[in-house]
C-alpha cells in the first residue's frame, strides 16, 4: 500500500475547493452548536501592520521544506482556518484540507521566564509614550527590537512545536503553516495578544507601565528643565534689559 509521502501524483486541492470544504465542515459545527473563530484574509495581503509582517517574516526559520509556508499561505488567504483559538503557551486550530474533516492542529510555544517578563514589561513601558494608542491596537516602531530581538516576545524555534492529526510526515506540514499564518492575522488585528501567547498579564503589563510613568514624573517634579527659559533670558528675549 503506498504511503502520503510515496504518493508523488498527490495533487493540492485548489483555493475553490478549500473553499467549499471549509464552508461545508462550518455548517457541521454550527449545527452542533460549536463556537468557531475563523481566519479571514481579505484580498493577497495576509498582514498589514509591521508587528504581523514580522511575526509571518519570522516564521522562515520554523521550515524544514520552503513549499510548505507557500501552500500554509493559499490555505489561509482561502480560508482554511476555521478556528483559531490564542491562549497563555497554546494555539489551537481546526485547517480544512482535502478531506471532510478538518485537521487539528496544536501549536505550543514555551513560556516566558519570570525575569524575561520583567525585563519586556519594563523595556516596554521606557518606549511607550502614548498608553491610549496600545490600547487602541497601534504598537509605535520603537518596540520592533522588544518582539525581534534577543529575549523578545517572538518565540525561537527551540520555544515552540507543532502537532497536526493530518498524515503528512514534514515536522511543519502546510496544515500548521496556515495556522501560523492564522496567527499573524490576529495578532495583526488585536496585537496585545502576543503578551498573552507568551504569559505576560496584560492587566498586570498595563500598571505597571502607567505605575512606572508616574514615578519617573514625581522623580523629575521640581527639576528644573533646559527647555524652560530663565528669568533674564527672557528679558532680553523681549529686549528688556
Amino acid at each position: 500500500m503506498s504511503r502520503y509521502w510515496e504518493t508523488a501524483t498527490y495533487e493540492q486541492p485548489t483555493a475553490a475547493e478549500i473553499r467549499k470544504n471549509a464552508a461545508e465542515s462550518k455548517k457541521k459545527e454550527k449545527k452542533k452548536g460549536a463556537a468557531l473563530e475563523p481566519v479571514a484574509v481579505q484580498g493577497r495581503t495576509i498582514v498589514h501592520n509591521w508587528w504581523g509582517k514580522a511575526w509571518c517574516e519570522n516564521l522562515e526559520q520554523y521550515a524544514d521544506y520552503e513549499s510548505r509556508l507557500d501552500r500554509g499561505k493559499r490555505y489561509v488567504r482561502a480560508g482554511a482556518v476555521l478556528d483559531l483559538k490564542i491562549q497563555k503557551g497554546r494555539i489551537q486550530a481546526r485547517v480544512q484540507g482535502t478531506r471532510k474533516v478538518p485537521y487539528k492542529v496544536e501549536i505550543r510555544i514555551s513560556p516566558l521566564s519570570e525575569e524575561k517578563c520583567q525585563g519586556i514589561i519594563e523595556k516596554c513601558g521606557s518606549k511607550i509614550e502614548n498608553m491610549e494608542e496600545l490600547l487602541n491596537g497601534n504598537f509605535p516602531e520603537q518596540m520592533q527590537e522588544l518582539f525581534q530581538g534577543k529575549d523578545g516576545l517572538f518565540p525561537t524555534p527551540r520555544e515552540i512545536s507543532f502537532s497536526c492529526s493530518c498524515p503528512d510526515w514534514a515536522l511543519l506540514c502546510k496544515h500548521v503553516a496556515a495556522a501560523l499564518y492564522g496567527v499573524g492575522v490576529r495578532l495583526d488585528e488585536q496585537p496585545l495578544l502576543f503578551f498573552e501567547l507568551r504569559g505576560i498579564d496584560v492587566g498586570r503589563f498595563i500598571d505597571v507601565t502607567i505605575a512606572g510613568k508616574v514615578e519617573a514624573m514625581l522623580a523629575n517634579e521640581g527639576k528644573g528643565s533646559s527647555r524652560i527659559i530663565g528669568d533674564e533670558d527672557a528679558r532680553g528675549l523681549f529686549g528688556v534689559l
